[in-house]
């Protein structure tokens, strides 16, 4: 550090030695005794690093500007905006806006937006649109920090709906049987005059809104642009009665590199804001619409929209979870096929029963009596409580270990979600699921139900093979690519 400090005090290699001090706030091994360091070369030479905002070099005014950003050296904010405005080479301006961002700048709001409605306004050339553009994203950043973004109100009485109702490829019959509606190949397509019936089913993951027709669209992001924009404005007034602009997000799922994928990202957004005249807005911290494009497998995409202005309440119990939780729209599909077999006013226990959603699905589904769960995991059972009190619903949660549970009376019903293998070796696998079928044998009546749900189902069937008490009577195939399965276990009478 020394050494760099020195040779910029010389005027040497200044570009690449401001580049190395950010190189070591990002990435050095002692980061916070880094920034320390820099923090006081700046501010014992304030002149000096400030002075470089003028240096003749461009990439050395944009990377001192960009180091002051990385520091949020709050006493630069004057010189950092004065360099902005005076700055005449394009690709510089937005990392004086970069920089600002980090920084106090509430006294220059009115100035910054004055600035964003004349680059909105202005005719930009084509070679130099990329520049423009990284300067507009910077200008409204700053804007949307402080103002926040304009709000809109979903209209779920619209007729005319066209819907795709988001959910994996085993679940799409359940869906489509739930829904009325017809099965594609990302979940099942609904028309309907009536969101709000599809709004209260629990089965599908997500509620999207295809464009154009669902019509595939090109690869290429300028081109991807020009065929959606005119139906993503359309589709967004259509459910929004406020006015433009609404700002939104690309998601895309294609196998792309993370580089590749922002790239293309970037490109595309920055062309739908200029086809649309400001009507989109890219932004990708604050959003209210999400372009979500699904790759096939020629490359082509399938556009779609997700509104976050539309509330989705199915679920709003599931306040916490933990990295082994169930989608609790999984959870409620394997309840929905499960329910045959389910017994209103059951005594029901999950062994694992993480955060609780399988008990709190399961009650939903078919009322229950007395619901019993426990967890080794004391986190998994804190927050698994607060889930049940958000959901309303009274499920006894107990920190302890399912083998060294005793209860006064049996259970009609174990409804579980069983642990993954993860570190545990396939013999220690094998261990846990003999141990299983011999506690639940402890703890349920004479024509009990297990409904597991596991990715271990070899194992699951060498138990019945050595446990005669229990037969397996339907099997589901939840998840045919990581090999879940939905298992109905019934105890013999």
């Amino acid at each position: 550090m020394d050494t760099i400090y020195l040779e910029l005090l010389e005027k040497k290699e200044i570009r690449s030695n401001l580049s190395a001090l950010r190189a070591k706030l990002r990435e050095g091994v002692d980061a916070a005794y880094d920034r320390e360091s820099v923090e006081t070369f700046v501010q014992e030479h304030e002149a000096f690093v400030l002075g470089l905002l003028a240096a003749e070099d461009a990439k050395t005014r944009k990377n001192a500007a960009l180091l002051l950003g990385d520091l949020k050296y709050q006493n630069a904010s004057d010189a950092l905006y004065d360099a902005f405005v005076k700055e005449n080479t394009l690709f510089v301006r937005s990392a004086y806006l970069d920089a600002l961002s980090q920084m106090d700048v509430s006294g220059k709001l009115p100035e910054i937006k004055q600035r964003l409605a004349e680059l909105s306004a202005q005719e930009v050339a084509e070679e130099n649109r990329k520049h423009a553009d990284e300067e507009l994203r910077a200008l409204r950043r700053i804007v949307i920090r402080y103002e926040g973004i304009a709000k809109h109100k979903f209209d779920r009485k619209q007729q005319k709906n066209q819907v795709l109702l988001f959910c994996n490829k085993n679940g799409r019959e359940t869906v489509r049987r739930m829904t009325g509606g017809r099965v594609h190949p990302l979940g099942v397509l609904v028309e309907t005059d009536d969101l709000i019936p599809l709004m209260q089913v629990r089965t599908y993951r997500e509620m999207l809104f295809p464009l154009g027709g669902g019509k595939l669209i090109d690869s290429e992001p300028k081109t991807a642009a020009s065929e959606v924009c005119a139906s993503l404005i359309t589709l967004c007034e259509k459910y929004h009665k406020e006015e433009m602009p609404f700002y939104f997000r690309i998601e895309c799922k294609a196998p792309m590199t993370l580089e590749q994928k922002s790239n293309f990202t970037k490109r595309m957004g920055a062309e739908l804001e200029r086809l649309s005249n400001g009507k989109l807005i890219n932004s990708t911290s604050d959003y209210e619409v999400e372009l979500r494009l699904i790759a096939n497998r020629e490359g082509r995409f399938f556009p779609c929209v997700k509104f976050y202005t539309m509330k989705d309440y199915r679920f709003r119990y599931r306040k916490n979870s933990i990295s082994a939780s169930i989608h609790p729209s999984q959870a409620a599909l394997m309840m929905e096929l499960a329910a045959p077999y389910l017994k209103e006013g059951a005594q029901v226990m999950d062994p694992f029963c993480g955060v609780g959603t399988m008990l709190i699905e399961r009650d939903i589904r078919v009322p229950a009596g007395d619901m019993y769960g426990t967890d080794t995991f004391g986190e998994a059972i804190e927050k698994a409580r607060e889930n049940a009190s958000l959901a309303g619903e009274e499920i006894h949660y107990i920190h302890r270990d399912f083998f060294d549970f005793h209860h006064d009376y049996l259970f009609d019903e174990i409804v579980t979600n069983m642990p993954v293998r993860g570190k545990m070796t396939k013999e220690e696998l094998d261990r846990l699921y003999a141990r299983f079928f011999d506690k639940a044998t402890e703890i349920l009546k004479k024509n009990a139900v297990i409904v597991m749900y596991t990715q271990e189902t070899g194992f699951v069937k060498k138990q019945l093979r050595l446990h005669r008490e229990y037969m397996l009577q339907q099997e589901y195939c939840m998840q045919e690519k990581t090999g879940f399965s939905l298992l109905i276990i019934g105890v013999r009478g």
